[in-house]
């Protein structure tokens, strides 16, 4: 059983946060169902995800992102009110993951977690942008089941091995923030020609 100690709170935010950012209910989900198993011990804010009402709701609410999160340009929509979700939630198990150090640094943690998974969810929701204008939907099937596997694989991964998960998770914020450069760049290239091929109004 996997025991988290002040030192590993803080790669276990990092990773967290991360994984809420792409799905916040497997994130919830897979952390309760460890906690329930008793292959974990979380921090003390955060023993209530073992809750059975938690994973139940949790579970739910995955299996309706699962379907919904597939579908060509619905996905989108989910994904711009999901902001006000994922980034709240990331920020509050931060703090609550933090609740052995002080009212401002529990502050600091929750900030923390809320820009990583801002960053997450922007990646994402960015390179959905880009993959939505394709006619067919097998790449948004593709992305959607990887970033849910990388969001339950991630946090799977903070209960064994907490700071491998983290670097894995910095690793790809570096990534996205590429990612996420090169898909604006590309649409400000494509805008240009098309509004430089276009005929002249009269």
């Amino acid at each position: 059983m996997t025991v988290f100690t002040p030192a590993n709170i803080a790669a276990l935010v990092i990773a967290a946060s991360f994984a809420a950012g792409l799905n916040v209910y497997a994130t919830v989900l897979t952390l309760g169902l460890l906690t329930r198993a008793h292959w974990v011990v979380l921090p003390s804010g955060l023993e209530m995800l073992g809750d059975w009402w938690v994973i139940g709701v949790s579970g739910a609410l995955f299996a309706l992102e699962f379907v919904a999160d597939k579908i060509p340009g619905f996905d989108l929509i989910w994904n711009a009110l999901h902001t006000f979700i994922r980034l709240p939630v990331a920020a509050l198990l931060a703090y609550q993951a933090s609740s052995h150090l002080s009212p401002p640094m529990q502050l600091l943690a929750a900030a923390g977690g809320a820009a990583i998974a801002l960053v997450a969810h922007g990646s994402k929701t960015a390179v959905r942008t880009a993959v939505t204008a394709s006619p067919e939907p097998f790449s948004n099937i593709a992305l959607s089941t990887g970033e849910d596997a990388i969001a339950v694989g991630i946090t799977w991964l903070t209960t064994r091995h907490p700071w491998a998960a983290a670097s894995i998770a910095v690793a790809l914020i570096l990534c996205a923030a590429f990612a996420v450069r090169w898909i604006i760049y590309s649409l400000r290239e494509g805008w240009r020609e098309l509004t430089s091929t276009s005929p002249p109004t009269r």
